[in-house]
């Protein structure tokens, strides 16, 4: 087993993150490995929908910038990348890298693509979707792709065979990160409390910029200075699974055992049960200390053995969503918004004989506590937005028709209209038996 101390950073922590946190940890972190962790459901959903239209399309939009970008600075530092930026079409976003790293002169650079994850073939009519309690089969949409949440296998085999750069599809956050702990440790896959370990740290690196004080700051109440030039965090991490969570000097933020504490408990429902591709971990024995400035201890973290399913995100065509706003300001703004919102949906209802289920917010009053009850009428600046889902694009083009005649034929002084539709993707999850389940591996050699 290796006995160095390994420098893992974080590039990304979602897919439109910063760029320039990214670039600093590349070029003055001293590090094993930068992890660029860019996919969530959403974002894996808007890559099914884009490849639906161009089939050579598909991963992150951003994977040509940040690549041209970073590729030179891990080369020059030995650092190895890994990403799972390949979303919905791995093999293409591995190809692209390729064509990068080529033009930039790096040659002998090693792209490896992780595929697998694509496990539509494996769905039946009797496959069960949690979130709606039904069958396959009782479900009307039409099926856009499944993916399984993979593990850090397919990782460690990539960096087996000395990949430079690892391009992955679906795989679980913390397994991007345990996978070159796994290789450079020599950890087996079934030492269960180093896998939990390796887990946590992996947890607590997944969001980048939330750990180091972004996400987290609320002023007056959690005070972060700096978040213009928040730096993204490093784990130095030793040989049994213990490590330091800190960031580059000179950058902004923080990492304390404020944002530690709250980032580990982020998206965890359960700390002591904690279920991955990797192992079941338990964070509920987790001890954090303070190690001076921006330097902030873990350890206590264990696991047992993995589960023996695997989540899959089973994506649907859910036909447009059209959306439509319109601003309202000054004395009686609110009631106005509210009349326009009304006039809307009658509109739809009685004119275009539309029976979707239409949304209308007032932006500034109630859109993000839409089901709360009434407030208290007097905002000043009340903006609307009026969205519907439906199968039919008509339906959409008639909504962003009814939201902008209201400039004339509603209530005084609306202004500010912005109207879009989108082709729309549903998700919703069920489980597969991880036998039938295995990671491939693609070499390309620049």
């Amino acid at each position: 087993m290796n006995s160095e101390v390994f420098r893992m950073g974080t590039g990304a922590g979602f897919s439109a993150d910063r760029l320039d946190p990214a670039v600093d940890l590349a070029r003055r972190g001293n590090l094993n490995a930068i992890v660029f962790e860019c996919l969530g459901e959403r974002t894996l959903a808007a890559g099914l929908r884009e490849k639906l239209v161009d089939p050579s399309l598909g991963y992150n939009p951003l994977l040509e910038t940040r690549m041209r970008t970073i590729l030179p600075f891990c080369r020059a530092n030995n650092t190895c990348l890994i990403t799972n930026m390949g979303a919905a079409n791995p093999l293409a976003a591995g190809n692209l890298v390729a064509n990068v790293a080529g033009k930039l002169g790096l040659q002998g650079m090693r792209i490896a693509v992780v595929t697998g994850d694509d496990v539509t073939d494996l769905l039946n009519d009797n496959t069960r979707l949690f979130e709606p309690g039904c069958t396959l089969k009782d479900f009307e949409q039409p099926v856009v792709g499944a993916n399984a949440y993979l593990g850090a296998e397919g990782i460690v085999q990539a960096l087996q065979q000395k990949a430079d750069v690892v391009i992955t599809g679906r795989v679980a956050d913390p397994s991007l990160f345990l996978a070159p702990l796994q290789h450079f440790f020599e950890w087996q896959y079934n030492d269960w409390m180093r896998a939990g370990a390796g887990t946590m740290i992996g947890h607590l690196m997944e969001c980048a910029a939330q750990v180091t004080g972004g996400y987290f700051a609320d002023p007056g109440y959690k005070n972060v200075d700096d978040l213009v030039s928040v730096g993204f965090p490093i784990a130095e991490v030793q040989p049994d699974g213990t490590a330091i969570i800190t960031k580059l000097t000179g950058t902004g933020g923080c990492v304390d055992l404020r944002t530690v504490k709250e980032q580990l408990l982020y998206e965890v429902h359960d700390p002591a049960r904690y279920l991955t591709p990797d192992v079941t971990a338990d964070f509920s024995s987790a001890r954090l200390n303070s190690e001076g400035v921006n330097r902030v201890s873990i350890s206590g973290a264990h696991g047992t053995e993995r589960p023996q399913e695997l989540k899959v995100t089973v994506a649907f065509d859910g036909g447009f969503l059209g959306e439509a706003e319109l601003s309202y300001a000054g004395p009686g703004a609110e009631e106005r918004a509210r009349m326009a919102n009304e006039i809307v949906d009658e509109r739809l209802r009685h004119v275009h004989g539309i029976r979707t289920t239409l949304r209308c917010d007032l932006i500034g009053v109630s859109s993000l506590h839409h089901t709360l009850g009434q407030y208290e009428m007097g905002s000043k600046d009340v903006r609307i937005r009026c969205a519907i889902r439906t199968p039919d694009r008509n339906e959409a083009e008639n909504l962003l028709w009814e939201v902008e005649s209201l400039l004339c034929c509603g209530p005084a002084g609306g202004g500010g209209y912005r109207g879009n539709i989108q082709s729309s993707v549903l998700t919703y999850s069920t489980f597969v038996d991880r036998a039938q389940i295995s990671p491939r591996l693609d070499i390309l050699d620049v």
